[in-house]
């Protein structure tokens, strides 16, 4: 299962990370996000040891939200070194974010 990203361990499991990063903003209110979530989910058990997938809940996480100026959901950002390198805004089919990721590794 995929990581659920808070504000108690962001820092230690996004901010300090040494691989990329991809964090899905989600809700559970949303369609288009629960449609993505078995996407994240097989990414999740695919990039094992390589990156790190986790889920940013925005009604439970407004300041990380907020940080990374997340207007619209499911947005899934692609961060290297606490940098945001690319980003994907919408559901997308899997191949989409997984040629997101490889540019990254």
């Amino acid at each position: 299962m995929a990581l659920e990203i808070n504000e108690g361990n962001f820092e230690e499991l996004v901010a300090k990370a040494d691989k990329p990063v991809v964090l899905d903003f989600w809700a559970e209110w949303c369609g288009p996000c629960r449609m993505l979530t078995p996407i994240i989910e097989e990414m999740h058990g695919e990039f094992d040891g390589k990156a790190v997938i986790g889920k940013v809940n925005v009604d439970d996480n407004p300041s990380i939200s907020a940080k990374y100026g997340i207007r619209n959901i499911p947005t899934v950002l692609f961060i290297v070194n606490g940098e945001v390198k690319d980003k994907q805004v919408g559901a997308v089919p899997k191949a989409k974010l997984v040629e997101k990721l490889n540019a990254l590794l």
